[in-house]
């Protein structure tokens, strides 16, 4: 089995492996992100038998739980479809993948556990989990683990740098040393493709085998339709015509002055409360990020923001890029001219890189005093407020925040943007490509 990108879950598959008291683990993520692909080759290379089944390819095994949740009535109900299948204790993985279409796989779960025989990873498209019954039928006997589309890093290593290259620019920021010229140059347009193609897998293997952009425009366009049809197919409670109308006006709204999303200019008449709960979805689904608006810059931030006021962004860049007009794209693609659409794409990008460390969006906007900005993540006691520069722009607000007495957990700023790595007393400068190493910078003290 050809194993053609390397993950950041693949070390974590080995260290789940490597724990005495493992449980079963659900690998949660967006559709088409590599998935099933990782978790077939981690199987694959550990286990002597590997029970895969697809419970949307083959809906006959959703009938496996029928008799009940003992694991080895599963097992008989297992050999009865498949006899051929082998079950060695200690060396079998069972490997359940789409879970979405088998509720009841997630209750059996609890008793895989307690068995002890057999290692058990699930997988589904968030699309269709409902993952407050899947907990309340396996609390404290299962472990998540949520996937994304590939990182800057990941994008890295497919294009063949090492370990040692990100310790290497981890260490400029440490001691903040500027990069060179050819190091800057490099990671710039290496940057700029990134943006461009975005992290989905099939995306990103095919411009490393063609080494440019060919073929990755209609995919780009068919994970587009893909996520709308999953939108029809999986949506419930809600108004499915409501929740793919806020889908498909992210990018309007992100070529905006504010970027803010305003549900009252979606459609004449349309009223916030007819649409409680779709944006909601489509971020629990995978395909969205959303940034909440603080209502004061101040710790804690759970809590601090008003859920009215908000900035959708896509979760993944390269699919903003793919929902803009053709003469956008072409620009985007043959200029590599990221600043064009009003900042969005840096946000954007900045934004997924940022949830790709696990934190969570918020942003700022004040009349009085007028103050905006982009991102706040926080080291262990500290507020930070990062700002995104699409151009070279004074930095006006994040000036403001630093020297303004009045915010007392802001120690220190983030300015990203076309510029070396620096500090001037009150913030950090770093180039956009380093975005992927905020978290560990923020927290190296800790």
């Amino acid at each position: 089995m050809e194993k053609l990108l390397r993950r950041k879950i693949d070390s974590h598959l080995l260290a789940w492996k490597n724990n005495r008291d493992r449980k079963p683990l659900i690998i949660k993520g967006a559709r088409q992100i590599g998935k099933t692909r990782s978790i077939e080759w981690f199987g694959n290379q550990n286990y002597q038998s590997v029970i895969q089944i697809n419970f949307v390819e083959q809906p006959k095994f959703k009938n496996i739980f029928d008799d009940g949740f003992d694991v080895d009535t599963i097992l008989k109900n297992i050999s009865l479809l498949n006899p051929e299948l082998k079950f060695i204790p200690g060396e079998t993985l069972f490997f359940f993948d789409e879970l979405q279409a088998c509720p009841n796989c997630a209750t059996s779960l609890k008793f895989f556990k307690l068995d002890g025989r057999f290692d058990v990873i699930c997988s589904g498209s968030l699309m269709g989990i409902n993952y407050r019954e899947i907990e309340s039928n396996s609390v404290g006997y299962k472990e998540d683990y949520e996937m994304h589309s590939l990182d800057f890093e990941e994008f890295l290593w497919a294009k063949g740098y090492t370990d040692d290259f990100t310790e290497e620019l981890y260490q400029h920021m440490v001691d903040i040393k500027p990069l060179t010229d050819l190091q800057m140059d490099v990671l710039f347009n290496l940057f700029r493709d990134y943006a461009t193609i975005g992290g989905m897998p099939e995306v990103v293997n095919t411009y490393i085998k063609n080494k440019n952009f060919s073929g990755t425009f209609a995919i780009q366009q068919q994970l587009l339709k893909d996520y709308e049809e999953d939108i029809t197919k999986y949506v419930e409670g809600l108004d499915k015509a409501k929740v793919k109308a806020v889908y498909n006006h992210i990018s309007t709204f992100l070529a905006k002055e504010n970027k803010r999303f305003q549900i009252t200019k979606i459609a004449k008449n349309a009223r916030n409360r007819d649409y409680i709960g779709c944006a909601e979805w489509l971020s629990d689904a995978g395909v969205i990020n959303i940034c909440y608006c603080l209502n004061q810059p101040e710790l804690p931030l759970k809590g601090n923001y008003d859920p009215k006021l908000y900035k959708i962004y896509y979760k993944d860049t390269g699919l903003l890029i793919a929902s803009l007009d053709e003469e956008a794209q072409e620009d985007l693609r043959a200029n590599k001219n990221l600043g064009t659409y009003k900042g969005a794409i840096y946000e954007n990008i900045v934004g997924d890189m940022l949830v790709k460390q696990g934190y969570n969006l918020y942003y700022y906007n004040s009349d009085k005093p007028a103050l905006e900005m982009d991102f706040f993540i926080r080291d262990g006691s500290s507020l930070i407020p990062v700002e995104v520069k699409a151009n070279d722009n004074a930095t006006v607000s994040l000036n403001n925040l630093l020297k303004e007495d009045k915010y007392p957990d802001i120690k220190y700023g983030i300015k990203l943007g076309y510029k070396n790595i620096g500090f001037n007393g009150q913030f950090y400068t770093f180039p956009y490509f380093l975005t992927f190493l905020l978290k560990r910078f923020v927290m190296r003290s800790r």
